[in-house]
């Protein structure tokens, strides 16, 4: 292809303005150089509507942190009640992978029902943690800096959900601990494991099993929870009548 005197000019003119703007982003580490903007604004392609950049930092951190207050409340209505795992196929907690050949072997006597128990009451104990949990999320979700909002705010619609899962999963898995302990016990979960267990290993030549029943239940749970918080800040992303506050429909519906 033939270069056109635009062709020229075009590059003439880009290798002036980046040098600078490298320069700006080096000189100035705390301007939130969006580079992705940059080259739309260079090639074309959308930008922020003009009432969403006129929000102030603080009031979209707030707005974040409502959504996530919020999908977090719905969230704890609808898992937080019987067969709110264990009814659910896309939450739902199987065994863990290390008791499923004991199953298998027990299933081979008529006795395998041990450890469908086992299963039931793991999603019980899940179902029981899941109310008390909610303020464990909401005193992470406090924790949420200036700098983390400003890299989320024009994410994809699960930006502010993967990000605390990511940031938070470590922290609140070990305060969790306790409650699934309590849960797996109130709901007999340890019983049925030691019944279980202690059946399968009457079987001869069978291999030893173990699991950590609290860690298991912890992850599924998180899992489980923050499956549906992305869907709910999904909703608040783009469904107006989801922006059950005030503060919701000003930060989002600004975008």
């Amino acid at each position: 292809m033939p270069v056109t005197r635009m062709h020229l000019f075009t590059r003439r003119a880009l290798a002036t303005l980046i040098p600078l703007l490298v320069l700006l982003a080096v000189s100035h580490p705390t301007y939130a150089f969006d580079w992705q903007k940059l080259g739309q604004d260079l090639f074309g392609g959308s930008t922020p509507s003009a009432s969403s950049q006129s929000l102030p930092t603080t009031e979209i951190a707030a707005g974040l942190k409502d959504a996530l207050r919020v999908g977090t409340e719905r969230v704890v209505g609808q898992l937080g009640t019987l067969d709110g795992f264990n009814a659910d196929p896309q939450i739902h907690i199987p065994l863990p992978q290390s008791l499923t050949r004991a199953k298998t072997a027990l299933g081979a006597v008529g006795m395998g029902y041990l450890f469908d128990d086992l299963e039931l009451k793991l999603n019980r104990a899940a179902e029981e943690s899941v109310p008390e949990a909610k303020t464990l999320f909401w005193n992470a979700i406090e924790q949420m800096t200036l700098e983390d909002v400003k890299a989320i705010y024009n994410g994809p619609n699960d930006a502010a959900t993967r990000y605390f899962q990511a940031k938070m999963t470590a922290p609140l898995s070990e305060k969790m601990k306790p409650l699934i302990d309590k849960s797996l016990a109130e709901v007999g979960a340890i019983q049925a494991y030691d019944a279980a267990i202690g059946q399968y290993r009457t079987l001869p030549f069978v291999p030893d099993v173990k699991a950590n029943l609290t860690s298991y239940v912890i992850e599924k749970g998180m899992d489980g929870m923050f499956y549906y918080l992305a869907k709910e800040e999904a909703a608040i992303r783009e469904n107006p009548a989801k922006r059950t506050t005030e503060l919701l429909q000003k930060v989002f519906g600004a975008k």
